[in-house]
């Protein structure tokens, strides 16, 4: 019962990344005049927040918290992604 109740955020999280990749339009120029594109963009920057607020007080070394606040940082989504299937453990 307790791994569903831990592996539930991530499917969450994991489907409404998913399906925030697709907001907006096909290039950078559509989705700044799609209004919806704009809340997409403020969804995955707050959740990028808290992905390196968490990796920042996690108990990783120095140089794993670095990179994978890169990795967030250079690659908003994919690397939000990431962390949560592979970073947190």
């Amino acid at each position: 019962m307790l791994n569903r109740i831990r592996t539930a955020p991530v499917l969450f999280l994991g489907a409404l990344t998913v399906f925030l990749v697709g907001c907006g339009g096909s290039n950078l120029f559509e989705r700044l005049q799609n209004p919806f594109g704009g809340i997409c963009g403020l969804i995955i920057l707050i959740l990028d927040v808290i992905a390196i607020v968490e990796v920042i007080n996690s108990s990783k070394s120095t140089g794993e918290k670095v990179l994978w606040c890169l990795l967030i940082f250079f690659l908003p989504v994919l690397g939000l992604i990431l962390y949560h299937f592979i970073g947190k453990k």
